[in-house]
């Protein structure tokens, strides 16, 4: 993906800013195709992150988490192409996840493993990916945010703009739900 860079209405922006901005370009797609699940609306997505966070560069505190802002114009970005197109809101039955949580967690005091290190020790790259990829929106995006792009919980939070304890419990239930749905992956032998 190439990202054209450009200097609007005579700012000026330091050369290492862009490039450290432009280092994440990799990350932030990858985040992209999650979000949008398709490859041309990733890059559309992180072209216009690109073009608001060079606009705002006077905006960015130096010495401050560039990637996690980064991050931030992504999501921020995304939610509101859904809410200018007017989808559907993806509905949570969480009912449903309460329960399913619930008998994950009878299962693991059974086993005394737990959910994370099951699905570390025993899934495959291609059915942990179509896993993460059945997962309601909401789910998807901590989950991968925490276990695959490795951010705080509290940058999670503000990406999303959604409440710490919100962020805490989607990991959770979308680990979870990831465990539910890949535990009979396990070896019968161990």
């Amino acid at each position: 993906m190439r990202i054209r860079g450009g200097k609007s209405s005579g700012q000026r922006r330091a050369p290492a800013f862009d490039a450290e901005a432009l280092g994440h370009v990799d990350s932030l797609y990858r985040t992209a195709l999650r979000l949008t699940r398709s490859p041309a609306d990733a890059e559309d997505l992180v072209q216009e992150t690109y073009l608001k966070a060079f606009r705002a560069a006077d905006r960015f505190e130096p010495g401050t988490n560039l990637r996690a802002w980064l991050f931030t114009i992504l999501h921020n970005t995304q939610r509101n192409r859904f809410r200018d197109e007017a989808r559907a809101a993806t509905m949570v039955d969480t009912d449903a996840a309460e329960r399913a949580a619930d008998a994950a967690v009878l299962d693991v005091m059974r086993s005394g493993e737990t959910p994370e290190s099951r699905l570390i020790q025993d899934t495959l790259a291609p059915e942990l990916q179509a896993a993460i990829d059945d997962l309601p929106d909401p789910f998807r995006q901590a989950v991968w945010l925490r276990d695959v792009e490795e951010f705080s919980y509290a940058d999670i939070a503000r990406m999303l703009g959604v409440p710490l304890g919100t962020v805490m419990s989607r990991i959770s239930r979308a680990r979870r739900m990831l465990f539910e749905r890949l535990h009979h992956l396990k070896p019968a032998n161990v």
